[in-house]
């Protein structure tokens, strides 16, 4: 099942530590099975508001995603982006092949029945 790293990073004056973690990241997910799905994209909001800047990894899956998170080449580089930009980051699962929200939607009736 595939994992994701989603990071919602905050407005920031350019840097020449942040270019240099943008040049070197890719090269630290890449042997966890790594790559961008969301990277220097214009988000369109709909409801709410979401300021910054939004950034997705796919990952094989959350051991993948974890190992990464942990390496020492992304240790090694994160101050460059954390030194400059504020944000919030999370690993988190996708759902398996044929998800039926479905079956959420049930449980949560049958945990509201039982209360």
């Amino acid at each position: 099942m595939p994992a994701y790293a989603i990071a919602h990073l905050q407005e920031a004056a350019p840097h020449p530590e942040t270019a240099e973690y943008i040049e070197r990241i890719s090269a630290t997910f890449e042997p966890y099975g790594g790559r961008f799905l969301v990277h220097a994209a214009q988000h369109e909001v709909k409801e709410g508001s979401w300021p910054g800047h939004v950034v997705v990894i796919s990952f094989p899956g959350m051991d993948e995603a974890r190992a990464w998170w942990d390496s020492p080449d992304y240790r090694r580089i994160a101050p460059l982006r954390s030194r400059h930009i504020e944000g919030d980051i999370i690993l988190v699962p996708g759902v398996p092949d044929g998800y039926d929200p479905a079956g959420t939607a049930k449980a949560m009736r049958e945990a509201m029945a039982a209360e």
